[in-house]
């Protein structure tokens, strides 16, 4: 298979390479813009090569008592590097996979006349902020109420953040049950914020993992059942969650708070936000009439309908659109 690419508008492209699927946009002096298009794309052309060759060791769980990795590529090692400090539980660096090509790419926007770029790969997103710049990122639900990948079909925005040069965050990744990929727990989503793609991917996995009850009604399969390959193999992930009462609700959300909490004591994370049946939960980020369980760092996040569970995109209109 080759990668291709197709360009959305001025400012943003459509490139995608066997599974890996990514919204490209950059603003800054058009030659600069360009240049850093053609240097991200000749990485891009590599990177899905690098990584099969890499596959078996990739889906193995990382051992608590390792001190070192085998990888080779730089994608691979970076991975790596980011599920490393949650080997205490379960992980394989594949947890990190969509925020670890994204890092990857964005640093070919790191040049002169380049003012922002943001890489999403498929809602893990990269970010590039020259002085001054900022971007506001949204946050919507269960991704089965879009049509298509890139259409919101006006569907309102659940909340928003707005990231500026000042701050720390330079990755954004949500995980949950309802997202595109296994999750451990009940979370409808937890967005991750942090100094990297990498690390707020694999956070936002061990998050949501922890925001987890036992209930008779809650849908459970091995993931081995739902795909073949899947490096959780017979570990069982959430299907379905019923309607849960309050309490419930505030139980699994104290569980996934406190390892929030944990991450970001331990400069992990920089924020989350926990989702989970129209309650939300914040840790470092400020949110409006909600106290948050740990300082805020200065990141606010905006409630912009009743409803509170999130993945993030780029908005005001489209998923792959930025502001």
């Amino acid at each position: 298979m080759n990668a291709t690419r197709a360009q959305l508008d001025a400012n943003r492209w459509h490139w995608q390479h066997g599974p890996i699927d990514l919204i490209i946009g950059a603003d800054g002096e058009a030659a600069a813009v360009r240049d850093a298009h053609e240097a991200c794309w000749l990485r891009f052309t590599g990177v899905l090569g690098e990584l099969v060759a890499e596959l078996p060791r990739l889906r193995q769980p990382i051992r608590h008592d390792a001190v070192s990795h085998s990888c080779t590529g730089a994608v691979a090692c970076r991975m790596w590097d980011a599920c490393y400090p949650h080997r205490a539980r379960y992980i394989t660096p594949m947890a990190a996979v969509a925020g670890s090509v994204a890092d990857e790419l964005i640093g070919a926007f790191a040049r002169a006349g380049v003012a922002r770029a943001f890489i999403n790969n498929g809602g893990d997103i990269a970010l590039y902020l020259g002085e001054g710049q900022q971007y506001r990122i949204g946050v919507f639900t269960d991704l089965a109420k879009f049509a298509s990948p890139g259409e919101t079909n006006g569907v309102p925005l659940d909340a928003n953040l707005t990231l500026d040069a000042a701050s720390p965050v330079r990755g954004v990744a949500t995980s949950g049950w309802r997202g595109r990929s296994f999750s451990l727990g009940i979370a409808d989503s937890v967005t991750v914020l942090a100094r990297n793609a990498a690390a707020a991917d694999a956070a936002a996995t061990m998050i949501a993992n922890a925001v987890d009850l036992q209930h008779a009604d809650i849908v459970r399969r091995p993931a081995s059942s739902l795909k073949d390959d899947s490096d959780l193999g017979d570990l069982l992930v959430t299907v379905g969650v019923p309607p849960l009462p309050s309490a419930l609700i505030d139980m699994a959300l104290a569980r996934g708070v406190a390892e929030a909490a944990r991450l970001h004591e331990h400069g992990l994370i920089e924020g989350a936000a926990l989702f989970l049946q129209r309650s939300v939960r914040v840790v470092g980020v400020a949110e409006p009439c909600a106290a948050a369980p740990v300082a805020s760092s200065g990141l606010s996040l905006t409630r912009d309908t009743p409803r509170h569970t999130g993945y993030p995109t780029e908005v005001p209109c489209s998923k792959y659109a930025a502001c």
